[in-house]
């Protein structure tokens, strides 16, 4: 999708360039709007729910308002990171930030860490890199929620078709996709247990703050 582009102009090397930016897309993915809400708000997302700083435990925590707009910026701030890189230094650089603004969200060094599971993040680098690979996986994501109702079980299939349409769609990013896949998966170790022992709670659109809120749930 992008050209490669040399490192000009700038008056630092090349490998210094890479870093710098590759530390900007961490450091962009470290911006939790679940946490900052949630602090504006007078609540810590991470001590309510499941924990988890992503948007299905904000549902449920803040309401439907707070999701929506967790949801977007976690899109949003994988889809900047990407572009950006990609249009200023090309493909290569494109597909290292999809990987760090993604690890950003996960391992937000910020934020102690404690990050979210990366679904809604990885969606929307994934797109920045090449729309179809990301459009792709949401197709996935959104068939399996339909017919199941399990966030979590989306969110896993969802990983594992991003490294097989990588395969076909855009093959030197296959190493990255798989990757990512790994970790999505490994976030959801828990979720994957109570599928198993069908204890995994549904999707549900009710008021926030439910006790039987899922436990560990897919963002």
């Amino acid at each position: 999708m992008y050209s490669e582009l040399g490192v000009t102009g700038l008056g630092m090397s090349s490998v210094a360039v890479t870093v710098l930016v590759c530390v900007l897309a961490y450091l962009l993915g470290n911006i939790s709007p679940s946490i900052l809400i949630g602090k504006a708000k007078g609540i810590d997302i991470r001590k309510e729910g499941s924990g988890n700083p992503g948007t299905t435990n904000t549902l449920r925590v803040m309401g439907k308002k707070a999701a929506v707009v967790v949801l977007l910026v976690d899109i949003l701030k994988g889809t900047l990171a990407v572009v950006l890189a990609g249009v200023l230094f090309g493909q290569t650089m494109a597909m290292y930030c999809t990987l760090l603004v993604f690890c950003g969200h996960v391992w937000p060094v910020l934020f102690g860490m404690r990050g979210g599971k990366g679904v809604a993040t990885a969606f929307g680098a994934l797109t920045g890199l090449y729309p179809p690979l990301g459009l792709g996986c949401l197709a996935v994501v959104v068939i399996a929620v339909a017919l199941t109702r399990y966030v979590s079980f989306g969110s896993i299939f969802g990983a594992l078709a991003a490294p097989v349409l990588s395969f076909f769609l855009i093959r030197p990013f296959l190493p990255y996709a798989a990757i990512m896949a790994c970790i999505v998966i490994w976030r959801h170790r828990s979720n994957i247990v109570r599928l198993v022992h069908h204890e995994e709670s549904k999707l549900s659109f009710h008021s926030a703050g439910k006790k039987e809120a899922e436990k560990d749930e897919a963002e």
